[in-house]
């Protein structure tokens, strides 16, 4: 029985993590910076995939899946795989200083987090684990609430998407 509780509670937190967003945002600023041009390509290609904890492709990714494909696909970086890894990459940067393609981090809940890639203009792209791969605004109150830090890494944007 004690075996069957540890159980249920360990799924339950594993499904909790890459928490999901109260609200759908779909309109994207207009702002004319090739970082974000790039990126908001590489999320035409994604927009909509479901979410699927541990997924890494077009059927089912999940917020730090999402970011390694991301990366993989604007410069070749080969990010690790998880949040907790991807929270230790580059430098810290503070929110007033964000850029495209820095990474933003999210506590949202106890020992849960999410990830995913600003865009600029106040918005930033992740996969929901309720809606998939979408793009949010920062100054959503839930968004605001759950901040936790941004990191910046080196890239090295590809010419050829």
């Amino acid at each position: 029985m004690t075996r069957r509780i540890t159980v249920s509670i360990l799924l339950c937190l594993l499904l909790a993590g890459c928490a999901g967003t109260p609200a759908r945002f779909d309109s994207v600023s207009h702002i004319d910076d090739p970082v974000r041009n790039r990126l908001l390509l590489v999320y035409a290609e994604w927009a909509g995939t479901p979410y699927r904890f541990g997924g890494e492709s077009r059927q089912g990714v999940d917020c730090s899946g999402f970011i390694k494909q991301v990366y993989w696909r604007l410069d070749g970086q080969q990010l690790p795989r998880t949040t907790a890894q991807q929270s230790g990459l580059g430098v810290s940067v503070a929110r007033e200083h964000l850029q495209p393609a820095d990474l933003v981090f999210f506590k949202t809940g106890w020992k849960q987090r999410h990830a995913g890639i600003y865009l600029g203009g106040g918005e930033f792209m992740h996969a929901s684990s309720q809606r998939g791969v979408m793009i949010s605004r920062l100054d959503n109150p839930y968004w605001q609430d759950a901040w936790w830090m941004a990191r910046r890494m080196p890239l090295a944007v590809k010419t050829d998407l």
